[in-house]
């Protein structure tokens, strides 16, 4: 049987913490990991804010070698141990994907811990793309006890892989 794309996913803070917050979709509430500096309307490098806005889903990234690719509606590209995230806003690469060399020190994909064994790339700051709007933000696997983000919004590994069965390029991410 064929689940239903979802069309909306409402991520909030949770009263008085501003760190945690709820991601909602029809009945289903799960618990989220947001920003160290907590949710943010004026989104800027480094300030470690979850930028409020809607969004798109652009692609799911995933670690072929520690897990089968996932039921997803969509496009998916494989983790591979060079892969980074440009976050330096004077490059012209700013908040796009990047191969590294091995000993750079920008965002890699590809971490010893299990934090972006799945990724889902969202659209934030790509039209216009403006240097220092903030970049590599994304879903991905929560920290334990759902510990604070770099900007990120972070749900466990059970949770992530049942919305990445639901989620495709239509579904909106509203971040309030």
């Amino acid at each position: 049987m064929h689940k239903r794309t979802l069309s909306r996913i409402t991520i909030r803070r949770k009263p008085g913490d501003s760190t945690r917050g709820w991601l909602i979709t029809g009945p289903l509430s799960l618990p989220v990991a947001l920003g160290r500096g907590g949710i943010k309307a004026n989104k800027r490098e480094g300030d470690g804010g979850t930028p409020r806005g809607a969004f798109r889903a652009k692609r799911l990234w995933w670690r072929a070698e520690r897990h089968a690719r996932p039921t997803t509606l969509l496009p998916s590209r494989r983790i591979k141990p060079d892969d980074g995230w440009c976050e330096d806003p004077s490059d012209r690469r700013y908040n796009r994907p990047v191969k590294l060399p091995p000993k750079s020190k920008a965002d890699r994909l590809a971490r010893k811990d299990d934090l972006y064994d799945f990724i889902v790339e969202i659209d934030h700051n790509t039209r216009p793309r403006v240097a220092g709007r903030g970049s590599a933000v994304f879903i991905h696997v929560a920290r334990p006890r759902f510990a604070p983000t770099a900007g990120c919004v972070a749900l466990d590994m059970s949770s992530l892989r049942r919305l990445l069965a639901r989620v495709g390029p239509r579904t909106r991410i509203v971040v309030e």
